[in-house]
Order: C-alpha cells, then sequence, then structure tokens
C-alpha cells in the first residue's frame, strides 16, 4: 500500500517562500509520476506540477510556471514542491499524488487529478496580501 506524507504548509506574507515535502512509502518513486495538485474549497482540483521520476521531465501549469519547482530525492523517497513569489492566489490545500503502483518509467505524466491513484492528506498554504 503506497503512504504519502505532505509536510511544508503554512502562511506566509505575499512574495514569500515555502517548500513542501511529500514523503512516499509502500512503493517505490524512482520511476513514477508523482504529482502536485491544489484545491480551493468549492473549486476542482487542479494540477501543479508533476515529475516523471525516471526521467526527470517536468510539467507545469501556466499560473505556476517560473515560481514553483518539482525535484525527488529518490534515496529518501521523497518529492518536494519548492513555490517561490506566493501569490495570494496560490492561497489552496495542497496535495502529493503518485500516478500508479510499482515501477512505471515514462517521460510524460498526466496532470489530471483523477489519473492519480494515491494521494496524500493534504497541506494548507495560506498567501496574505
Amino acid at each position: 500500500q503506497v503512504q504519502l506524507v505532505e509536510s511544508g504548509g503554512g502562511s506566509v506574507r505575499a512574495g514569500g517562500s515555502l517548500r513542501l515535502s511529500c514523503a512516499a512509502s509502500g512503493s517505490t518513486t524512482s520511476a513514477n509520476c508523482m504529482g502536485w495538485f491544489r484545491q480551493v474549497p468549492g473549486q476542482e482540483r487542479e494540477g501543479v506540477a508533476v515529475l516523471s521520476t525516471g526521467r526527470g521531465t517536468t510539467y507545469y501549469a501556466p499560473s505556476v510556471k517560473g515560481r514553483f519547482t518539482i525535484s525527488q530525492d529518490n534515496a529518501n523517497f521523497t518529492v518536494y514542491l519548492q513555490m517561490n513569489s506566493l501569490k495570494p492566489e496560490d492561497t489552496a490545500m495542497y496535495y502529493c499524488a503518485q500516478y500508479k503502483f510499482g515501477v512505471f518509467d515514462t517521460p510524460q505524466c498526466p496532470s489530471r487529478p483523477v489519473e492519480y491513484a494515491f494521494w496524500g492528506q493534504g497541506t494548507q498554504v495560506t498567501v496574505s496580501s
């Protein structure tokens, strides 16, 4: 069973930075798709950034491109989301997700939340103006 545990959320002022962490257990992340998603109450969950952990390729939502960076530490089965130049509209619950169980090596990972099988409990990010 895959377990994903997010941490690193909090409250910051606009322009500030946060780094979210996602610790994975139960399945290797050395070759899989890992993603960060976010959701505001009353709105659909949206893809923020996804990473092919086997190929290193990434995708970013246009709203965060140039400000957020997704990365991995395979030795510790951890995926990060570095968030810089935060804006009030980045306020949301952020979730980490894994695409499938086991090894899945692809250069292009899906970005739609519905395609991801395993989810963490989420970590809240609040950006004030």
